[in-house]
């Protein structure tokens, strides 16, 4: 395969786990962000400012987790998930958690605020009134989306250590960047790196385009 091939593989297969991290993430963030924002429980706030400081937490340890969740003597080793895209993806998936939470939480707790009780005093029932909430805030919901998905295609930590780096099968835009400059190639390593600042330029760009055509 060419330089150029392999370059174009290695976007392809970033773009395909990251995006597919995101959407896993999505999957359990939102219902859990509406959850909380529309709980009353005095284990609400607590809660919150758990995944508010867990933002923060580093990609390199949340690679260890997953890698020792996944290992051998793991107790997820069974599923034989080291060392493969899925692996990636999981270990993503559950990096970006705590920030999907966060920011999808405050957008859904002011629709709550604003659009709750006037679509249940109109009639409205429990699963219409959830279905208003989240029509309201869908376009900021998505911006939140692009957010976690330029943090997830953005790390290390999680894709080197349980993807391994593995040419043709788990290696991404990150840990090429990282081989080639271990290599001393850092005429491709900065071809890869421009092509990550592209990716990630790209998603704050229609994040902003987003929230203009929103307010």
């Amino acid at each position: 395969m060419t330089m150029c091939g392999e370059i174009l593989d290695v976007v392809a297969r970033s773009l395909l786990i990251s995006s597919s991290a995101t959407l896993l993430a999505a999957a359990w963030s939102i219902p859990a962000s509406v959850k909380l924002a529309s709980s009353r429980s005095r284990w609400r706030d607590p809660v919150v400012g758990v995944f508010n400081a867990l933002v923060g937490f580093p990609a390199v340890l949340v690679g260890l987790l997953v890698y020792l969740a996944f290992s051998r003597s793991g107790p997820l080793g069974w599923l034989n998930l080291l060392y493969t895209p899925q692996a990636i993806i999981i270990g993503q998936a559950a990096l970006i958690t705590p920030l999907f939470i966060s920011l999808s939480y405050e957008l859904f707790a002011r629709a709550i605020d604003n659009y709750w009780e006037l679509a249940v005093s109109l009639g409205a029932s429990k699963l219409q009134a959830y279905g208003l909430v989240v029509k309201e805030v869908l376009g900021e919901v998505l911006v939140v989306v692009l957010v976690a998905f330029a943090r997830a295609i953005g790390e290390l930590g999680v894709a080197l250590l349980v993807g391994g780096n593995i040419k043709g099968t788990t290696r991404v835009l990150t840990t090429a960047i990282a081989l080639e400059v271990e290599k001393g190639e850092f005429d491709k390593a900065l071809t890869l790196g421009l092509l990550l600042l592209l990716a990630i330029v790209v998603v704050a760009m229609s994040s902003r385009l987003i929230k203009r055509r929103l307010s």
